[in-house]
């Protein structure tokens, strides 16, 4: 059985660069990268990434990087085929991994939504359309403040696009809250 090899790529490669000596393909991104501080959180937990299951990474890579614009930390390859890639948020810290998934297993996450905050909200949405890119819910203020828009990736996963801006942290969210609350108790 081959062994998988990692590599540092751009997503418009086919295949991973190889070595000027003809040495194994495999590479060591630590010995590329700086090493990064470790994250202090003083005891407390802190989120690192979500773990997204593909039926292709490849054409994950073409929806995640191409068309929302993540930057691609790394990916590793089986046989030459994409079978996990990492990739940066074009703002702020947030990562995301695509992972592939088998054959015969599910990639539905009913009940996970992934959320990703742009300021130019319309803007974005109308350059996806653009890129015939579904828009399964235009932009529209939700009765908690925030502009969203709703769409899926190419393997289902639903994602909403939306912007908080300075309603971020108004009460107005802790009022909605309370009602779903106290309907949700209501209705049992």
């Amino acid at each position: 059985m081959k062994r998988p090899v990692r590599t540092k790529r751009s997503p418009k490669r086919a295949t991973p660069r190889s070595s000027p000596r003809g040495a194994s393909a495999k590479r060591s991104l630590s010995a590329k990268r700086r090493p990064s501080a470790p994250v202090e959180s003083e005891g407390k937990l802190s989120f690192n990434h979500a773990m997204i299951y593909v039926k292709d990474v490849e054409r994950a890579l073409r929806f995640y990087h191409d068309l929302l614009g993540f930057k691609l930390i790394e990916d590793f390859r089986f046989e030459n085929r994409p079978v996990y890639a990492r990739l940066h948020a074009p703002g702020g810290d947030g990562t995301i991994a695509l992972h592939q998934a088998g054959p015969a297993d599910s990639v539905a996450s009913d009940g996970v939504r992934l959320y990703f905050e742009i300021r130019d909200l319309d803007g974005f949405c109308h350059r996806l359309m653009k890129e015939h890119f579904y828009i399964t819910k235009l932009p529209a203020m939700m009765p908690w403040g925030w502009r969203h828009a709703y769409l899926n990736d190419p393997d289902g996963h639903e994602i909403s696009l939306y912007w908080a801006g300075e309603n971020r942290m108004k009460k107005m969210m802790k009022k909605v809250a309370r009602k779903v609350a106290r309907s949700g108790a209501a209705s049992r």
